[in-house]
């Protein structure tokens, strides 16, 4: 933890992460399909263990000693697991049945987040615990996806103005918004990785709470992206 920074960034960042699994939490029991719904309660309860297993890891100081490790130890222990967890959902056929059941609608609702988590991003730079590139004001734009989420979710989704083609052509859009912020944020992190921000680097992110957007809301919301484009495709 960041002693130096004020406690209403760690109380932001708390309760964007919990407002995270309320959101995909709602998606699941918003399915039609009662298999999906069924697993509500599973995923509560691996995403609050995976949370308290990362907030022990951040107040062990796992992710911010040994910088020079590769691959880096936040990636290796908090952001694989993640990875593999959602290939694994889309390789099994329980896994593509559940993830078939999810409404559109609800996933793209799930990209309001991205909101809370830019300004809060803002915020860390103006403390100078990330810099400016990993902002609004640098080279991340993936507010943009937040702000757009409510229009596609209402008028493109649920009233159907706009075609499936569309809605998967901003959904492909935000998905590359949010790798290029992954990008930006590996690569101004202290480890053999970092090309940017050497003057103010990312210092924030490996620590607690704000280890839960690399290892948890930016997971939720790629997972998100991913179910939306496979419905999609199948619509086409």
């Amino acid at each position: 933890m960041l002693e130096s920074l004020p406690v209403y960034l760690s109380v932001l960042f708390c309760l964007t992460t919990i407002a995270t699994v309320i959101l995909l939490q709602w998606t699941i029991l918003g399915a039609d399909s009662r298999f999906t719904k069924k697993k509500a309660g599973t995923a509560a309860l691996i995403l609050t263990l995976w949370m308290i297993l990362q907030g022990i890891l951040a107040f062990k100081n796992t992710y911010n000693t040994d910088t020079n490790s590769l691959p880096p130890k936040i990636i290796l222990f908090g952001i694989l697991p993640m990875v593999i967890a959602i290939v694994s959902l889309f390789v099994s056929v329980k896994g593509r049945v559940f993830i078939d059941g999810l409404p559109l609608e609800n996933l793209t609702y799930l990209n309001l987040i991205r909101i809370p988590v830019e300004i809060g991003l803002y915020l860390l730079y103006l403390n100078k615990a990330v810099p400016e590139i990993m902002t609004f004001e640098g080279r991340n734009f993936d507010i943009l996806a937040g702000i757009t989420a409510p229009f596609v979710a209402f008028y493109g989704i649920k009233k159907g103005k706009l075609s499936p083609k569309l809605i998967l052509a901003w959904n492909v859009i935000c998905l590359a918004l949010l790798i290029n912020i992954v990008f930006i944020a590996l690569l101004s992190s202290p480890s053999p990785f970092q090309k940017f921000a050497f003057d103010q680097p990312n210092i924030a992110l490996p620590t607690f709470p704000f280890v839960w957007l690399p290892t948890l809301i930016v997971p939720i919301v790629l997972f998100g992206h991913l179910v939306s484009i496979r419905q999609l495709l199948r619509k086409i």
